[in-house]
């Protein structure tokens, strides 16, 4: 009778081993699976986007909305999934005509995070719809979440922008005596990028 229960442990052995060998196998196929999701959609992602990002900015207690947006993604060929480039938002009702940030971004698990490098704020893309054309879903940023559409166009040529607000103080757009009542001694409030939802 020893003699079953001996063949019988090694047999429970053999299945448990074999169990968590299936598992981990299981697991490394997911995060492998999960690696090349990611590098697809940044595959994707890669190149100039233009349209309607929702996206605000408040200055001296008022709040601008952006009549639209472009967004170049530029992937990092050592990488599989992040990058840097540039998102211009342009305003045709504000102080100013456009608002430019170098953007660091990088996909992990179908989320997109990007991150702003002149405002060092961050903001995260989810529940999105890509193709070669069209890109559409929700932008988040400190619990506030906001549709947005995008089409891809051509890359323009960035290097003709001040990028961030702080070139703002020593440039014509920028005018520290636009304001009723204010001199050239008073300091400004620079307006701070923000989504809302303005619907």
């Amino acid at each position: 009778m020893k003699f079953n229960l001996k063949i019988g442990k090694g047999k429970v052995m053999k299945k448990m081993y074999t169990m968590l060998m299936m598992a981990m196998m299981g697991l490394m196929t997911m995060s492998l699976t999960s690696c090349e999701e990611d590098e697809a959609i940044a595959y994707t992602l890669e190149g100039t986007w233009k349209g309607n990002m929702y996206i605000s900015s408040e200055w001296d207690g008022r709040y601008y909305d952006a009549t639209y947006s472009e967004i170049t993604f530029l992937k990092d060929p050592r990488t599989y999934s992040s990058g840097s480039g540039y998102w211009v938002d342009y305003y045709s009702k504000a102080p100013w005509d456009y608002v430019a940030n170098h953007i660091d971004w990088r996909v992990d698990f179908g989320t997109i995070y990007i991150y702003f490098v002149e405002e060092g704020t961050s903001m995260e893309i989810r529940d999105y719809r890509l193709n070669a054309d069209r890109f559409s879903g929700y932008i988040y940023d400190n619990g506030t979440n906001v549709d947005f559409e995008l089409y891809n166009v051509s890359r323009p040529y960035y290097d003709n922008y001040r990028w961030g607000y702080d070139s703002w103080d020593y440039d014509y757009y920028w005018s520290r005596t636009r304001g009723v009542g204010v001199d050239s001694t008073t300091t400004v409030e620079k307006p701070k990028r923000i989504i809302r939802n303005a619907k």
